[in-house]
């Protein structure tokens, strides 16, 4: 069987280090995806296995076309690239450049290398787009259990429900290539992301399900909204 070749974007810390690491212990070549090249080297080395460097800065078109060049077949496309204010406000209290910041890498850098490394992921026999979502970003749930947070973290939330709707379009239009793609929510992790994830689990676990997610051999399984537990989520 063909080793199979995956890139994770965001790569070289949290969630996207612990799903590159699990990738390469499982066999797969994995290029991590850095911003920079000291970090995206420094992250492949400290995995080891066939981990390998890639610089890609999902808010830069032209890193990713660069980056895009460089992969002549994916396997498996992890869109783990995110960021998040600090601070937990609510939309009124958060001005429209930070929502502008925050869109750009969580959705606006989801369309851009997913669309650069479309090429690659069609010449994969079983091709997997694995988007890393968040819980927030439900809207059933934000009018439901999560409505007595109030609207905190507006901005990081609608980012990831736009992230949602976005793996619902894809794996409609990518339906005809075979291409799966689906959104994950990690849960709460101890990361670098913001205030709140300092009280996090731990990522290694949020990561093991997006490894699941995206060696399955279900191809049937698309278009989907999944908890780190398997559960499935309501948009």
């Amino acid at each position: 069987m063909t080793q199979l070749i995956a890139l994770v974007t965001g790569a070289s810390q949290g969630i996207g280090k612990e799903i590159a690491r699990q990738l390469a212990e499982a066999g797969l070549t994995v290029y991590v995806g850095s911003r920079t090249a000291d970090r995206a080297q420094e992250a492949a080395a400290d995995i080891g296995a066939d981990a390998r460097p890639l610089v890609v800065d999902v808010t830069d078109a032209a890193s990713v076309a660069a980056a895009a060049k460089r992969v002549e077949v994916l396997d498996i496309l992890v869109n783990n690239a995110g960021v998040s204010p600090s601070e937990g406000r609510p939309a009124q209290d958060e001005n429209a450049d930070t929502f502008r910041a925050v869109f750009d890498t969580n959705v606006f850098g989801v369309v851009t290398v997913t669309n650069a490394f479309l090429p690659a992921l069609r010449r994969s026999a079983r091709p997997r787009i694995v988007n890393i979502s968040s819980g927030t970003g439900s809207l059933a749930l934000a009018t439901g259990e999560m409505a007595k947070y109030q609207g905190a973290y507006a901005s990081y939330r609608a980012s990831k429900t736009a992230l949602n709707a976005l793996t619902v379009l894809y794996a409609q239009s990518l339906a005809g290539d075979g291409i799966a793609v689906n959104s994950l929510a990690p849960g709460l992790r101890r990361t670098g992301l913001n205030a709140a994830a300092a009280n996090g689990g731990d990522p290694s676990e949020a990561a093991a399900a997006a490894v699941r997610l995206a060696l399955s051999p279900d191809d049937t399984v698309t278009g989907s909204f999944i908890n780190w537990d398997e559960a499935a989520l309501p948009w």
